[in-house]
């Protein structure tokens, strides 16, 4: 089985580099999809309230056969639920679906920074960490204004950023800024949904190191540091997303790829999403 790389995170917890995500994975494909992830060799699986399918996870690992405790499972505390004791219960329904003791990785979905106080949630994700509940917290979509907030009000720095990244939005201020505090960056998103896989730059790369479009794309994020969790019920290209590490990029073309930034998104920006799911 391949040996996938491992990131430590500023509280000494490792996770795998490359996950498996299950966003916009209906709740009735998630099970399977899960298991046939977890049958190629993936145990880093990424879900969250808001994706609605954390008990279908849950089930996978359950059937899988494989110790829960080498999978480590993330999951994002959904937008309604930002309030101290809100995020307090809204954890515990988590667990109750996804059926483990305890979870790697809890982060706040987005900073809904025109709605709500996100350091109060983020006061809720510290006990459940200080109660041992969870052996990481974090934050998804923060902005550097948002983390600097969290660290001037706040005790706990976030072990991770989970944000938009990907050639045509390469965020190097915020991946510079998470890196000189300490903190781990997470790439959603990381072939723009689809969008990066027909650029002339990354077609030629392909064809040059004999690999698809997409696998050059998740090299590059293994090479720049990012941990990155591609989603697919395709279980070929769920397996061709797990063989990127038996060939690396130069440093010429990791410049090139990133070189192709537009600074575009796929997703809402962060500073003014405020849609509050419950």
């Amino acid at each position: 089985m391949v040996a996938v790389p491992d990131i430590t995170l500023n509280n000494g917890v490792t996770i795998p580099q490359l996950g498996f995500g299950v966003y916009q994975v209906p709740p009735k494909e998630t099970a399977a999809a899960v298991r046939t992830a977890l049958d190629i060799g993936y145990r880093h699986i990424d879900t969250a309230e808001m994706y609605r399918n954390e008990a279908e996870v849950g089930r996978a690992i359950h059937e899988s056969g494989i110790d829960p405790a080498e999978i480590f499972v993330t999951s994002k505390l959904n937008n309604g639920f930002h309030a101290y004791d809100a995020a307090l219960s809204a954890f515990e329904d988590t667990m109750t679906r996804l059926g483990l003791p305890r979870l790697d990785l809890f982060l706040i979905h987005w900073p809904l920074p025109t709605v709500s106080d996100y350091t109060e949630t983020w006061r809720a994700l510290e006990k459940l960490y200080q109660d041992g509940r969870v052996r990481a917290i974090g934050v998804s979509n923060f902005q550097i204004a948002h983390l600097r907030k969290l660290h001037a009000e706040t005790e706990i720095p976030p072990a991770v950023n989970q944000i938009e990244l990907h050639p045509y939005l390469t965020q190097e201020p915020l991946r510079a800024f998470d890196e000189e505090h300490g903190i781990a960056t997470e790439a959603w998103s990381p072939i723009a949904q689809g969008a990066v896989l027909s650029d002339p730059t990354v077609i030629e790369m392909a064809s040059r190191y004999d690999r698809t479009a997409a696998q050059v794309v998740l090299r590059w994020h293994i090479q720049l540091g990012n941990i990155v969790f591609p989603k697919s019920v395709t279980p070929a290209r769920v397996k061709e997303n797990f063989e990127i590490f038996d060939f690396e990029l130069t440093d010429a073309d990791v410049s090139l790829i990133s070189g192709l930034n537009k600074d575009a998104r796929t997703g809402p920006d962060p500073d003014t999403f405020d849609y509050l799911a419950t």
